[in-house]
């Protein structure tokens, strides 16, 4: 049933996108709603067959951490917004907001939910500023009140899309916003009106590079790279533009340059050559796309990149060596782009375990300041920063035959798979517990590699992984019967010792935003559209309810005329996940009685 589930959603991209070539055209998607209605109904049919959400929870027996939560902190006004993709330009996730608490977090409801009639890939971050929640598509850019769900403005833009239909979001600063575009540009926008300001072209679609990753923004600047990983002769860069007028600051190459490439701007200083690529003739350095957000710390003005994986995915034997920075974390000066440092947690990646999210920077109730990354590989990692030094590497998902190579003669099959592990959203840490929350994938690949004289002859532009199938649908590998064999992980593991608490287990894969808050609640959602608030010391459920389709994009907590409200990103549809088919909606969540509510 969940296969069928699959194909489904790939059949509602084509008809309701319409397929050129490998590209999508945006005019044929606003043939205007009649085939999200068909995809819905389809959707409402099969969900019949699907199985309620249900969650378990466990405790170690082993963790010795905090006896209690510290006392909460009074919320501070910057608490009643939620200004960037990850509330705060370090990443934490953690609302200081606390109306909304263990005590009556049982009378929570839907208050409104907005409907975007699109049937996408909805992984927007949402934000809430200055008093309106914003989101996007693929193709719009949108404003709508916080409380009730009504449209401030919608902006449309018409481009060839790629693929693969994501944007995860905006950023804000100073009366603008920023979003990518998967057709290369970066774009700004009036705050208030939704008028574009300026675009800036950042990548080559040509060699299948685009740019879905929310920016960051701060001093000035906007924060960005590219997509494109998966595809022959495509490469991942990082930029800084200036907010005002879009022009390039400074331009970042996360895999070496090599002759031919194109520079956009001045680069970044950077020690990095060909030395850690050994690749054969016909096969060019690829891969290291920036295709999820960023952190920074103000305090040292230092930009935290994450880096996905070298191309071709599943093939090392092309590209033997480290192949820096792809699977790592880079560290950049944020004002000059020059580069300071590279934690690579995934060296000689060939499971196509990317660098997923952006890391978290805290200061531990033990006094370290640590980084936390939770990338697809199913490990959460932390290093002390006073030295850069590993301090744990704690499992956090299914862990399963990962040093078997892969082989042309016959399947290998691994967990967690290429979309196992922590995808684009970044884990949660809580001040008040000392516990760090990552929401995790359980799911598994098998692979038979390419011979490389086919690896080879593959042509510059297209996907590039080294997998042998021709089956479109296993251009990744093939997945494990869903129905049987996948799950979500959220652990809470304590942050100075890596040691987890209490873990939950989801019949379906955790790909939200995972939000602790002073209320003593963890908020998060999974594949199955159930969303969920936890007791953040126990992991004790306290609400669940499916509250639409797949929920793969942001949560978010925020306060409007003094009540808290909690924002949740719906019906995230993608061809590697067999979720139902829902359109893409915003659902804002709030307690029952809430004179706030329409």
């Amino acid at each position: 049933m969940n296969r069928r589930l699959g194909l489904v959603g790939i059949v509602v991209f084509a008809l309701g996108a319409g397929v050129v070539g490998g590209r999508v055209t945006s005019s044929l998607a606003d043939e205007a709603g009649l085939e999200a209605r068909v995809g819905e109904l389809r959707g409402a049919v099969l969900s019949l067959f699907a199985p309620a959400g249900a969650v378990a929870t466990e405790t170690n027996p082993n963790y010795k951490g905090v006896a209690a939560p510290a006392p909460a902190a009074p919320s501070s006004p910057a608490a009643a917004d939620w200004p960037s993709y990850n509330k705060t330009l370090t990443s934490e996730r953690f609302s200081d907001l606390s109306q909304i608490n263990t005590k009556n977090v049982a009378k929570l409801k839907v208050l409104c939910t907005y409907d975007t009639w699109r049937i996408t890939s909805f992984e927007a971050g949402l934000i809430m500023v200055e008093g309106a929640l914003i989101g996007t598509t693929e193709f719009d850019i949108f404003s709508i009140d916080p409380s009730t769900c009504a449209e401030n403005w919608r902006t449309h833009e018409e481009y060839p899309g790629y693929i693969l239909p994501t944007n995860r979001g905006a950023a804000y600063l100073d009366g603008r916003l920023f979003r990518g575009t998967d057709d290369g540009r970066v774009l700004a926008y009036d705050f208030k009106t939704g008028k574009r300001l300026w675009e800036t072209t950042i990548a080559d679609v040509k060699k299948g590079e685009d740019v879905p990753a929310a920016p960051i923004a701060w001093e000035g600047l906007v924060f960005i790279g590219n997509a494109g990983g998966d595809f022959k002769g495509a490469k991942g860069h990082m930029y800084a533009l200036d907010a005002k007028t879009g022009k390039i600051v400074w331009q970042f190459f996360l895999v070496p340059k090599t002759e031919g490439d194109t520079v956009r701007g001045p680069e970044g200083a950077t020690p990095l050559d060909t030395s850690t690529w050994k690749n054969i003739p016909g096969a060019p350095i690829s891969g290291g796309g920036a295709w999820t957000s960023t952190t920074l710390d103000p305090a040292s003005g230092l930009l935290y990149v994450p880096v996905g994986n070298p191309a071709p995915d599943y093939a090392n034997g092309v590209r033997q060596g480290d192949n820096l920075y792809t699977g790592s974390v880079v560290v950049l000066d944020a004002k000059t782009g020059a580069y300071k440092n590279h934690f690579q947690l995934v060296p000689r990646d060939w499971h196509d375990w990317d660098v997923s999210n952006p890391p978290i920077l805290i200061k531990t109730m033990g006094g370290k300041r640590l980084m936390a990354v939770a990338p697809k590989d199913g490990h959460l990692y932390g290093f002390n920063l006073a030295d850069n030094k590993l301090l744990y590497r704690t499992p956090v998902t299914r862990i399963e035959n990962v040093e078997e190579p892969f082989a042309v003669d016959k399947d290998v099959h691994f967990c967690p798979g290429a979309v196992g592990g922590e995808e684009w959203n970044s884990p949660g840490y809580d001040p008040l517990t000392n516990l760090i929350f990552t929401g995790e994938v359980e799911w598994c690949t098998t692979v038979k590699l390419q011979t490389k004289e086919e690896i080879v002859a593959a042509p510059l532009g297209q996907i590039w992984t080294g997998e042998k199938y021709l089956n479109p649908f296993n251009e990744f590998g093939k997945f494990t019967r869903p129905d049987t064999a996948w799950a979500g992980w959220l652990h809470a593991v304590d942050a100075d010792t890596g040691v987890w608490k209490w873990r939950l287990k989801s019949n379906y894969p955790i790909l939200s935003g995972v939000t602790p808050t002073a209320g003593g609640l963890v908020f998060f959602g999974d594949v199955g559209g159930n969303f969920y608030a936890l007791d953040v010391a126990t992991g004790q459920k306290l609400w669940g309810q499916k509250i639409g389709g797949a929920i793969g994009g942001g949560v978010i907590t925020y306060a409007v005329n003094g009540t808290q409200k909690v924002a949740v990103a719906t019906g995230y549809v993608a061809p590697a996940f067999p979720a139902e088919i829902r359109r893409a909606k915003i659902a804002i969540l709030g307690i029952e009685g809430d004179t706030g509510s329409k």
